[in-house]
């Protein structure tokens, strides 16, 4: 029952776009696990899997649920729409879950198996800065201009980028929102994909974009400093990844700067999927404090 439910609240929730505001969006990632030698029986209480037809399967031998069991945990509110997408995520295991049961089936051959972890976490960090925060997007269209968004590596060095640009101008932050939530392996990349999609939403266009090594640029007379008008630039952070370290909130100044160095910290192995969404980006746009407010309503003033 929990999976209807869900997605009704979720048609009733849609996101409102900024209708002023065009953006920049950079990024990439894999969901496919590393791949292990086939060595070890994983049996007696341990979790084991692998690839088969887009999933995996794995549990405790003997019967019982063929996944790793998790509880949906939200950080920090992890509420609104992220909430629900995560929530969505878990329940649509769950139920595939009962309509499948058994365990997982005897591991054999010698052949490479994925390393497939049990949970992904969920991370989105958003940061509301003052429009006069201008060198943020010169530094940001530098990082889409030179990313290599193709490699592990090279969005390792956009994250750590992404959040040292964020870190220099902590006199402009104005608002800030981080949430955070774990979901099955198996539904990672389809959530990711969700949040992304819901971010993107409330761009009128993506007029810089370097995603997955493919970019792809505006007329240049599109791209620009916003009109003087604008109020406010808003950074989106999106990071799907296998790290254990705690962040801390984003309900003071303090909390926001430690969030973004240990978030800036992941390391290119845990890191499995990465996006930085902003706006605005064309010339003339503006971004006010009521259509950042009506877009990103989760926003919490520092």
């Amino acid at each position: 029952m929990l999976v209807p439910l869900v997605v009704i609240i979720l048609g009733l929730i849609t996101p409102e776009p900024a209708d002023a505001a065009r953006g920049g969006r950079i990024g990439g990632g894999s969901f496919r696990a590393p791949s292990m030698p086939r060595s070890r029986s994983y049996s007696g209480g341990g979790f084991g899997g692998g690839y088969r037809s887009g999933g995996y399967g794995g549990g405790y031998r003997g019967g019982g649920f063929g996944f790793p069991f998790i509880i949906p945990i939200f950080g920090f509110g992890g509420g609104g729409l992220f909430g629900l997408l995560i929530l969505m995520a878990v329940a649509g295991v769950l139920v595939n879950a009962f309509r499948g049961g058994g365990g997982a089936p005897a591991i054999g051959g010698g052949s490479p198996i994925p390393a497939v972890p049990s949970k992904v976490n969920m991370i989105q960090v958003q940061v509301g800065m003052l429009a006069s925060a201008k060198s943020l997007q010169e530094d940001l269209r530098r990082l889409a201009a030179s990313s290599d968004t193709s490699s592990s590596s090279g969005l390792q060095r956009l994250l750590q980028e992404s959040t040292l640009a964020l870190l220099r101008q902590p006199d402009l932050w104005v608002y800030a929102n981080a949430e955070i939530g774990s979901v099955p392996f198996t539904s990672a990349e389809s959530t990711f994909n969700r949040l992304s999609m819901n971010e993107r939403s409330k761009l009128d266009a993506e007029l810089t974009s370097n995603v997955g090594g493919q970019s792809i640029s505006s007329a240049s007379a599109s791209v620009g400093e916003a009109d003087a008008t604008n109020e406010f630039i808003v950074v989106t952070l999106l990071v799907a990844s296998t790290a254990t370290a705690s962040l801390k909130s984003a309900s003071t100044g303090e909390d926001l700067r430690q969030t973004l160095r240990i978030l800036g910290s992941t390391a290119s192995t845990e890191l499995l999927a990465l996006e930085v969404i902003w706006q605005p980006e064309g010339r003339g746009d503006v971004l006010s404090a009521e259509e950042l407010l009506t877009a990103y309503p989760n926003l919490q003033h520092l």
